[in-house]
C-alpha cells in the first residue's frame, strides 16, 4: 500500500498527516508557530519559521507512521489563505514577514479604493469584494507603503530578484529547492489579482495594484505537477501533485463536489463554501464569489461566507482572559447553564466584522450583562457567537438562491456536541459531522491522488467520505426566533454605533 502525504498550513500550527489510498489518516505531526502583533489590527509571521516547522511536523509523522519517503505516492500542500510573502529568489530569505490573512493595516487603502469607485471592478473581475483581507493590498504595502522598505524593492521586482506567493507558493518554492515557483486556480482566486473567468492573472488589477507580473506565480490546476520535493528534507524525492487553499481543500474533503453542497469548517475563523458547479454567482449579499478547484484546466465555483474570529475566541477566553483552562471546558460551560447566557451575546469582532457585513473598524462587544452573569455564560455567549454568525452567512446566500438544507461541518471546534447540536437547531437543517474531521488534508490528499492518477477523478476519490454524527433541530420555531432577534439586536447596536 501506498500513501499520500498532506501538508496543512494553518494559522497557528504547520501539521503532516499522512493518508493511505483509502482515505483513513495513519499518522499526523505538528508544530505550532508564533504569530506577532507589531500594531493594532497588524498580523505577522516568519515565513522562516513556518517553513522549518513544516519540516518537522512532516519528518514526525513518517517517524510515528514508521514510513521511508519511498512509502509517499505523493504530496499535497493546503495553507491558510490570503496570507502574503515576498522573498529573495537567489537565496529564498523573505523581504517582509509574511502579513497573514486577518491583518487589517490596509484599511485606508482599501478606503480609497472605494472612494475612487474602484470595489465595482474588482468584484467583477474576481468576485472578491474590497478589504484588507486578500493579497492584493497586502503586497502593495510591501512593496509601496511599507516606511521600512528599500528603495530599489519595485525595481528588483521587475528584474526577477524577487517572487511572491501565497504560502503554499512558498512552501513549493523552498520543498523544490528554487525549481518550482508555482500555485493553484484556489489560491490564486484569494489574491484579488485573478481573474476568474478567464483563469489567468489580471493586468488591468496588476497595474492598478502597482504590482510588477514578473512577481507572480505560475497557476496550475488544484490536482497538477508542482515539482519534486527534494530528497534532503524526507530522505528521498516526493512529487507534489495537489495543491488548495485550506477552504476550497475542505470542500473536496467533505466531497461537495456537486452544486447546492454545502461546508462550514470552523478553526482560526469559521469559512462557509457552497458549491456553484461551472456558475459564477454574483452575491448581492456581500459574499465572495470564489474559484472551488480546476480539474484539466475547468474550474468549479463556489460561494463563500468568511467569518474572521471562530476558534480564536475560544483561546482569547483561555491565554487572554482565564476564563477557561481547557478548550473542553466550554462544552461543560454551555452544558452547565443549558444553553441560557442569560440574554448575554458576544460580537467577537475582534479584527472587524467579516461576511456579510464587512466593517473593518467594528471591534468585539458584549451585551446584556447583569451582576448575575456567571462564567458558564458568557463562555456559552461564545461559543454560541459561532453559530450565530453562521446563521446570517446562510441566510445571506439563501437571498443569493444558495439556499441550504443540509451543512457538513469539520474543524477542531466540531468535536464539540452540544456546539454542533446548537448549529442544528439554529440554522434549522441537518448538520453532518464526518468520520474524519481532517477535511482539509484529506481534501488535498484527493486531489494529490487525482494528479497521479491513483483515482480516475475526485468522484472516485470522495468515496472514502463517511459519515460519523448527523444533528437534527431540536428547537421550536418561538425559540429559535427569540435568540436570533437577541443576536440581531445586538448586531444592530454595535453597526449602529460606528
Amino acid at each position: 500500500m501506498g500513501y499520500i502525504l498532506s501538508v496543512d498550513l494553518g494559522t497557528s500550527s504547520s501539521r503532516v498527516i499522512i493518508f493511505d489510498t483509502n482515505g483513513c489518516a495513519v499518522a499526523t505531526g505538528q508544530k505550532e508557530f508564533q504569530s506577532s502583533y507589531p500594531k493594532t489590527g497588524w498580523v505577522e509571521q516568519d515565513p522562516e519559521e513556518i517553513w522549518r516547522t513544516t519540516l518537522s511536523a512532516g519528518q514526525i509523522a513518517l517517524k510515528k507512521a514508521g514510513l521511508k519517503a519511498s512509502d509517499i505516492l505523493a504530496m499535497g500542500i493546503t495553507n491558510q489563505r490570503e496570507t502574503t510573502v515576498l522573498w529573495n529568489s537567489e537565496n529564498g530569505k523573505p523581504e517582509y514577514p509574511a502579513i497573514v490573512w486577518q491583518d487589517r493595516r490596509t484599511a485606508d487603502y482599501c478606503e480609497i479604493l472605494r472612494g475612487a469607485a474602484k470595489e465595482s471592478l474588482i468584484s467583477d473581475i474576481t468576485g472578491l469584494l474590497v478589504d484588507p483581507y486578500f493579497s492584493s493590498t497586502k503586497l502593495h504595502w510591501i512593496l509601496h507603503t511599507n516606511p521600512g522598505r528599500a528603495s530599489d524593492i519595485v525595481e528588483r521586482a521587475v528584474g526577477g530578484e524577487l517572487k511572491f506567493g501565497t504560502l503554499d507558493t512558498y512552501l513549493i518554492w523552498r520543498f523544490t529547492r528554487a525549481a518550482s515557483h508555482k500555485t493553484d486556480a484556489s489560491n490564486a482566486s484569494r489574491t484579488q489579482l485573478f481573474d476568474i473567468r478567464s483563469q489567468c492573472w489580471s493586468d488591468e488589477l496588476l497595474k492598478l495594484f502597482d504590482i510588477p507580473v514578473q512577481l507572480m506565480p505560475e497557476v496550475c490546476d488544484s490536482a497538477a505537477d508542482f515539482g519534486s520535493c527534494d530528497a534532503e528534507w524526507f530522505g528521498g524525492e516526493i512529487p507534489i501533485m495537489g495543491v488548495a487553499g485550506d477552504q476550497q481543500a475542505a470542500l473536496i474533503g467533505q466531497a461537495c463536489l456537486k452544486a447546492g453542497m454545502t461546508k462550514s469548517t470552523y478553526g482560526t475563523g469559521c469559512f462557509v463554501i457552497s458549491n456553484t458547479g461551472d456558475k459564477v454567482v454574483r452575491s448581492r449579499q456581500r459574499l465572495l464569489s470564489t474559484v472551488a478547484y480546476r480539474i484539466n484546466g475547468v474550474p468549479t465555483y463556489a460561494i463563500e461566507g468568511s467569518i474572521f474570529v471562530a476558534g480564536v475566541a475560544i483561546r482569547w477566553l483561555r491565554d487572554q482572559i482565564g476564563l477557561i483552562e481547557h478548550v473542553a471546558d466550554t462544552r461543560k460551560a454551555a452544558e452547565s447553564c443549558n444553553g441560557d447566557t442569560g440574554g448575554v451575546y458576544f460580537i467577537p469582532a475582534f479584527t472587524g466584522l467579516g461576511a456579510p457585513h464587512w466593517i473593518t473598524e467594528a471591534r468585539g462587544t458584549m451585551s446584556g450583562l447583569s451582576l448575575e452573569t456567571s462564567r458558564d455564560q458568557i463562555v456559552t455567549a461564545t461559543l454560541q457567537s459561532v453559530v450565530f454568525q453562521t446563521d446570517e452567512l446562510l441566510k445571506a446566500m439563501a437571498e443569493d438562491g444558495a439556499t441550504v438544507t443540509r451543512l457538513r461541518i469539520d474543524g477542531g471546534m466540531v468535536v464539540n456536541d452540544w456546539l454542533c447540536q446548537f448549529l442544528a437547531d439554529i440554522l434549522d437543517v441537518s448538520v453532518e459531522r464526518p468520520e474524519c474531521i481532517e477535511t482539509t488534508a484529506l481534501g488535498v490528499a484527493m486531489l494529490a491522488g487525482v494528479g497521479l492518477g491513483l483515482f480516475a477523478d475526485l468522484d472516485a476519490a470522495a468515496r472514502s467520505w463517511r459519515l460519523e454524527k448527523s444533528f437534527t433541530p431540536e428547537l421550536s420555531v418561538t425559540q429559535r426566533r427569540k435568540q436570533t432577534q437577541g443576536w440581531a439586536e445586538a448586531m444592530r447596536s454595535l453597526v449602529e454605533g460606528l
